[in-house]
């Protein structure tokens, strides 16, 4: 009866953008679902094992869980608050009165004796106004919030894998085009050199070519760094040391673009994106704290009451007039504090109002993520395109000015700028492959992950279902709808 009403303002979920799309003139007619394990749409088997890898071993993601189960006991540990809290003690001490000045308490009339006393002691705060149960919600919301944060890590996670491993395969295709054109310039050279031999071209034609394999060449080294510390990443990501051997190897030609691509309404990414939802849990942690803040300014009430027994020997206990108890009762009410409590509402409404600031940027970052990589997806397919032409040009290229050099119609500067276009075109088409392959991934993760789609289910749905359990098992909610 005393915990009916509960101060401050009840929570209510921000209405959803009502955008049709991500940018003018586009409409979205439906969202589809995105699996919880996305990943596996990219058809690479290695991909999936080492994904799995990183969900098991991975350190950042084991401390996302421990922050999970951290928040879940403290909202236990504030859920106690609402009821009784029930002591026992037994104190025996042995004492001496001086009898000329003051009167013994024993009832022997002896001067020194014992007193052995046992007791039960109750403390009771009643939630008069409902600040327990707000300062309740506010935990339950802050757990709720820990375990958004820790989908929020395993979405970035496998994405952060996925994408590592796209950018070595793609880093293998430009050291493999790089020891293409070394080939094509190699054998270039030799054709040239004879040519020298018989006097049919100068020898600045033939150092020139030497340049051009040896500039090709010093490619390498960069690339070849580039993808060691790549693999060094990916050891990391899964939780390996460097030294550790990474058992998978990536090529461009692993991975298969997923079709159809997922797509979903500004509505709906609110409710799938993990750090959209946490900032929403923050809010309503905020907004409970301001009907604790009203709360701490009422009347406070205590309840404490306390039986047992004493006397001078332990058999002597629970024996007739031996027992005690006490009731009482106590309201209190603070009538000047210089503001403090007035100043600690009034921060908790501006903590409210920061909240709702948050999570508006949080969603519209997630907005913006969706459409940029849109955006990319769209431009990465016409660089591909365009890509693929220029180095199918720039290959013949190549054979007809080499064809040319061979029946002397032509200078070596002309083989020099088709071996040059055909080098950066061929890093192009490689690039742009990749790119396209990482920006959906990207999609995926902008998304939200799927992380709602994930069996069994994952210690953030286990975290928010328990929540919800609780709330309902200990006592009836406030309205949070």
């Amino acid at each position: 009866m005393l915990s009916a009403c509960a101060v401050g303002p009840d929570f209510k979920s921000p209405e959803a953008p009502p955008a049709a799309g991500y940018f003018p003139g586009q409409v979205i007619r439906e969202s589809t679902d995105i699996p919880g394990n996305w990943w596996e749409r990219l058809a690479s088997p290695q991909l999936n094992r080492l994904i799995d890898d990183g969900i098991a071993h991975n350190s950042g993601l084991q401390a996302a869980e421990a922050a999970v189960r951290i928040a879940q006991a403290n909202t236990l540990a504030q859920r106690a608050s609402l009821f009784p809290v029930f002591s026992a003690s037994f104190d025996s001490n042995r004492q001496q009165v001086p009898t000329a000045t003051l009167d013994t308490n024993s009832a022997s009339g002896k001067s020194i004796y014992s007193v052995q006393t046992a007791q039960v002691s109750v403390a009771f705060v009643p939630d008069v106004w409902g600040g327990t149960r707000r300062l309740i919600e506010s935990a339950e919301a802050q757990a709720e919030a820990q375990a958004f944060q820790r989908e929020a890590t395993f979405v970035t996670l496998s994405a952060n894998i996925a994408l590592a491993a796209i950018q070595e395969a793609s880093l293998r295709g430009q050291i493999a085009a790089t020891r293409r054109l070394i080939d094509i310039q190699t054998q270039s050279l030799k054709v040239l050199q004879l040519q020298n031999e018989r006097g049919h071209i100068a020898l600045p034609d033939v150092v020139a070519q030497e340049t051009a394999v040896a500039q090709a060449k010093l490619l390498l080294p960069s690339l070849e760094k580039q993808l060691d510390q790549q693999r060094n990443l990916l050891a990391f990501l899964t939780g390996r040391l460097p030294s550790d051997l990474v058992p998978a190897t990536f090529q461009l030609a692993s991975f298969r673009l997923p079709r159809p691509l997922p797509s979903s309404l500004p509505a709906d990414l609110v409710r799938q994106r993990p750090d959209v939802r946490a900032a929403e849990a923050n809010l309503r942690a905020a907004n409970a704290q301001i009907g604790a803040a009203i709360a701490n300014r009422l009347p406070q009430i205590a309840l404490t009451a306390n039986t047992g027994s004493s006397a001078e020997k332990l058999a002597g206990l629970f024996t007739p007039h031996t027992a005690f108890w006490m009731l009482a009762g106590n309201a209190a009410q603070i009538v000047f504090d210089a503001g403090a409590r007035e100043q600690k509402q009034r921060a908790a409404e501006a903590a409210t109002e920061e909240a709702v600031a948050l999570y508006r940027t949080a969603v519209l970052a997630g907005c913006q993520n969706v459409a940029d990589v849109l955006r990319a997806l769209a431009a990465d397919e016409r660089a591909l395109s365009a890509a693929i032409a220029a180095e199918r040009s720039a290959s013949r290229s190549i054979e007809l000015a080499r064809a040319q050099i061979d029946r002397g119609q032509v200078s070596i500067s002309v083989l020099l700028t088709a071996q040059q276009a055909y080098l950066q075109a061929s890093l192009a088409r490689v690039q742009a492959q990749a790119a396209r392959l990482a920006d959906t991934v990207a999609l995926f993760q902008a998304l939200g992950g799927g992380w709602w789609n994930r069996l069994p289910a994952t210690s953030a749905n286990d975290a928010l279902n328990e929540t919800r359990a609780m709330r309902e098992r200990f006592f009836e909610p406030v309205n949070l709808q």
